[in-house]
Formats: structure tokens, C-alpha cells, sequence
């Protein structure tokens, strides 16, 4: 199981567990622009050498050609050195000292580019690791990229959440992969675990979402996350109704009876279809109806919600939701409206 052992002093448990979304590169690109540094190092090369081209001797006697410059320069920078054509004057060995020899370096570097790059992935992946966690502030966790996990992803994307500030927690694989299909951070690991969280830096998110398999998992994960972060919003998943208020105990601020939502809605769609069909409309953003969250404005303070111009459909009042058919009465600067909009505003 991951994180079984204690880590060692100063061991890097983030490379190889979380993975950072990488900028695509296409290859032919990459290779073509190799090609191009190489052809460009022969080129100043040679044109130095047949500047120079008195400077130097042959096995012919006969003076430098500018083909006899690109043969120079080619078995030098590629350390063959057929020696049958050498520089004489202390002007020529001065350019291969300062100009050739630079040259040669850099051209060796593109050769074996692609091995260098194999060799230091492993800085380069910790490079980036590090990076992100420094940048990484009131993220979304995602705990769990099943089903669940999965939708809250499109969700946030839908909602208009950078993928950037997604992190998704997972023990399995293929999760994992469909993570970083989707252009977000994986960390790999078991979530019950404090040491997970901590990679997934949970302690800065601004919300945690927990679709475990199992209600005990997410009354776990739910304690470890509030205790890293108390003032995270953590929305969890249970399957049995029953265990959402163990999991409210737990620290979760909302509880999703997924099981249970799902029958009254397959209970609903026998008597009442379309109710299901405007109640699916607004759970997707994207397209139809959709449900938001504003505050009040300045010209709506002292107004009555069934006066406003948005269909208000629920108040927020110091913590508290209140369903406009019970109006906690005319609206106050601190109040928050949950509205039903069309998903085009």
C-alpha cells in the first residue's frame, strides 16, 4: 500500500505520485528543431573556418574550399578528426579553442538531446512538482475519480473552474489516467491517509469532494481532511442515507445520498417524467436551465424575492437556506439568492 513505510530524511515522496500535466510537444516538431540547431552550429562553423581558410592546411597543399570548410567541421565537431586538415596559425587554433570547441559541445548536446532528457526527467518532473505546489492556492480536491468523482470534474470545468485548480486523489490506475486524460493533477494514494492529503495540499484547498466507494472510507477521509483544513467546503457522497448525519458529525458541509436521490427520482419519473427531465436540465450546466448563486445588489436591498426580476428559488441568510415559499421576509445586503437562469447568461 502506498505510504506503508516511513519516508527516509530528505526523500522526495511527491515524484512518482503526483503527476503535473504537461504541455503536449509535438515530436516531428521536436525533431525537426534539433535538425535545425545542428544544421545551424555546422553552418557558423564552417563559415568561420572559411573565413579563416589561409589559416589552415591540407593534405593536397591546395587552399581551403568552402566544401573543404563543411568536411572540417563536420569530422571535428563530431570528434572524428581524420587530421588532414589542420590549423597552422595561432589565428585558427585561437577559433578552434574559443569557437570550434563551443560549437562542438553544443552540437554534441543536440545529438544526445534526447538521452539527457531520459536522464534528467526525474529534475525536471521535481522541478515541476515544486513549482505547482508554490502556485497552488483555493484548488478543488476531487477524492475518488470514479462516477462520481468524474462528473463533479465536468462539473467544475463546466462551472468555468480552471483545470489547473483541480486535484484528483486516487489509489487505482485507471483513475488515475483518466485524471490526466482530462488535463488535471493525479496524486496517487490512499486518502484515508494524512500524509495524501498533504501532497494534494488539502490544508490550501478551498473545497474538498469525496465520492468514495464506501461510507466508512468517507467518514475517514471527511475527519482527515477537516482536520487539515477547517475551513474548506467538503461536499461527500454516501450511499446509505442513514450515514449522512455521521458524516455531517464528520465535518462534511453537505452529504449527496446518492443511492436515495437516485430512487426518489426513478420514484418521481413514474408519476411525473418531465419533473425528472427539468430536474436533469438544471444539474447540467452546460445547456437549458441551470441553478447559480449571487449576492444582493445595492437596488435589491428591502425588495421582496418574488419582486426581483430572477427567479429566485432559494435565500441564503446568516448560513441558513430558506425556500422562498417561506420568505425569511425583505432582502438584506449579506443575503446570498439561489436562482434558476438560463445557462446562456
Amino acid at each position: 500500500m502506498f505510504l506503508s513505510r516511513r519516508p527516509k530524511s530528505g526523500e522526495n515522496l511527491a515524484i512518482g505520485v503526483i503527476t503535473v500535466p504537461e504541455r503536449a510537444q509535438n515530436p516531428l516538431r521536436a525533431i525537426g528543431r534539433r535538425v535545425a540547431i545542428a544544421a545551424a552550429v555546422i553552418c557558423i562553423a564552417a563559415f568561420v573556418v572559411y573565413l579563416d581558410r589561409d589559416g589552415y592546411t591540407n593534405s593536397a597543399d591546395e587552399p581551403l574550399t568552402l566544401l573543404d570548410s563543411f568536411y572540417y567541421v563536420t569530422v571535428s565537431l563530431s570528434t572524428t578528426g581524420y587530421g588532414d586538415i589542420a590549423p597552422i596559425t595561432a589565428e585558427a587554433r585561437a577559433i578552434n579553442v574559443f569557437v570550434i570547441t563551443p560549437l562542438r559541445v553544443l552540437f554534441l548536446v543536440v545529438l544526445i538531446g534526447t538521452t539527457l532528457e531520459v536522464l534528467t526527467e526525474r529534475s525536471r518532473q521535481a522541478l515541476r512538482i515544486q513549482r505547482w505546489r508554490q502556485q497552488l492556492r483555493d484548488h478543488h480536491v476531487i477524492v475518488g475519480f470514479g462516477t462520481k468523482g468524474r462528473s463533479a470534474a465536468h462539473a467544475l470545468l463546466d462551472a468555468g473552474v480552471d483545470r489547473s485548480q483541480i486535484v484528483v486523489v486516487d489509489s487505482e490506475p485507471e483513475p488515475l489516467e483518466a485524471a490526466e486524460t482530462l488535463g488535471v493533477v493525479a496524486v496517487r494514494g490512499d486518502a484515508t491517509r494524512r500524509e495524501v492529503l498533504a501532497l494534494a495540499k488539502v490544508d490550501d484547498a478551498r473545497a474538498v469532494l469525496i465520492g468514495a466507494h464506501r461510507d466508512a472510507t468517507a467518514v475517514l477521509i471527511t475527519l482527515t481532511a477537516r482536520q487539515l483544513n477547517p475551513s474548506a467546503r467538503i461536499v461527500t457522497a454516501a450511499r446509505d442515507a442513514d450515514n449522512a448525519a455521521l458524516l455531517r458529525r464528520s465535518g462534511a458541509d453537505s452529504v449527496v445520498v446518492s443511492a436515495a436521490t437516485a430512487g426518489r427520482l426513478m420514484g418521481i419519473a413514474t408519476r411525473t417524467p418531465h419533473v425528472v427531465d427539468v430536474i436533469e436540465d438544471l444539474l447540467t450546466p452546460a445547456t437549458g436551465l441551470a441553478i447559480g448563486e449571487r449576492a444582493v445588489t445595492s437596488g435589491e436591498i428591502g425588495r421582496e424575492p418574488q419582486d426581483l426580476p430572477d427567479d429566485v428559488i432559494g435565500i441564503v441568510r446568516d448560513g441558513t437556506l430558506s425556500r422562498t415559499l417561506e420568505s425569511p421576509g425583505p432582502l438584506r445586503s449579506t443575503d446570498k439568492l439561489i436562482i434558476a437562469r438560463n445557462s446562456a447568461r
